[in-house]
């Protein structure tokens, strides 16, 4: 079996986490966003690839989800005594990725090539590319009618100014990474983590030709929200603001031309019925990933569930209860 995961934030890292317990290095590919990344102190920061490739190496801080595991702040405690800009934490280990990363693309090293050379040197095994190598910076468009910058929003701000919409700068011009195209095309399944569908996964799916191939897959979607509340991040904020009550069957909605099926928690039971009336399945399990056993659990009932439809497609041939549509 080949998975490929589409995988943004903390709770996509944690997901895909759950998916190498359980496949092999050959079964399992991830393809991450790269629209928060950005320049901040002259180094080039890569939020998603990071917390996946952390995640994925061990090196993930557990109590936080994202940076690196037994940290230091040296670096940042100067740079704020001396009146620099701190709001956006780095701590030493992760400053020094940062620099080497920065050198190697300044070099002509490609963004993709880089990557690989992380997951090689600290021994992962799994395939994890960035969906492009072009720059296409998530802008953020409030109420107000200010755009800002994806990190300015998320940190600087946190979080606090009404959203009104989103803008993945240069995304019609960007291309997949090589190899990502074909790792799509070679997937028996797609998984779209418990991601934010606004600025974790839409910013895949925006690049030219990624929907388009995820059409032709059988997709699994596992919701991020529980109840009305995301698990992390500004996701359930960002519905309300504009107009949408947060919810499971929300996020169904929202990738209803893609979508095969989708897991949402037991709690959202009451949900399945409007879900199943656009033509996505759905199966309904604890979608919380506690720790490390949780998330290998949910990543076995999400295989689980890959092969209930294919055995509901096999009984169908004519794909009756595919959702998907151009």
């Amino acid at each position: 079996m080949k998975v490929v995961a589409l995988s943004g934030g903390v709770g996509g890292a944690k997901f895909v986490h759950g998916l190498s317990q359980i496949l092999s290095s050959d079964e399992l590919t991830t393809i991450v966003n790269v629209g928060d990344d950005f320049s901040f102190l002259g180094l080039t920061i890569c939020p998603d690839l990071d917390t996946v490739c952390y995640t994925l190496a061990g090196l993930a801080n557990s109590g936080t989800g994202w940076g690196r595991k037994d940290e230091t702040w040296n670096a940042l405690e100067t740079i704020s005594g001396l009146g620099g800009p701190a709001w956006f934490h780095l701590g030493d280990k992760d400053i020094g990725w940062h620099l080497l990363r920065t050198r190697m693309l300044q070099d002509g090293m490609t963004l993709s090539e880089v990557t690989s050379y992380f997951c090689k040197h600290h021994n992962i095994p799994y395939q994890v590319y960035p969906v492009t190598n072009d720059p296409v910076p998530t802008l953020v468009k409030t109420n107000d009618d200010k755009v800002l910058n994806f990190q300015d929003y998320f940190v600087r701000l946190g979080c606090r100014p009404a959203v009104a919409g989103f803008d993945f700068h240069n995304i019609e011009k960007s291309q997949p990474v090589p190899g990502v195209l074909d790792a799509i095309h070679d997937a028996d399944i797609v998984v779209i983590g418990p991601s934010n569908p606004w600025v974790s996964i839409q910013p895949i799916l925006n690049v030219p030709g990624i929907r388009k191939a995820i059409r032709e897959k059988i997709t699994i979607v596992i919701s991020p929200v529980k109840g009305d509340k995301a698990f992390r991040g500004p996701a359930a904020k960002m519905y309300l603001e504009m107009g949408i009550n947060p919810s499971a069957a929300a996020v169904a909605y929202h990738y209803k031309h893609i979508a095969t099926g989708i897991v949402i928690d037991k709690e959202d039971c009451d949900q399945m019925a409007a879900i199943e009336g656009w033509g996505i399945m759905v199966v309904s399990t604890d979608i919380t990933m506690r720790d490390e056993k949780d998330r290998a659990r949910l990543a076995s009932e999400v295989i689980k569930f890959y092969k209930q439809i294919e055995q509901e497609k096999f009984n169908d041939p004519l794909g009756n209860n595919s959702s998907k549509t151009t």
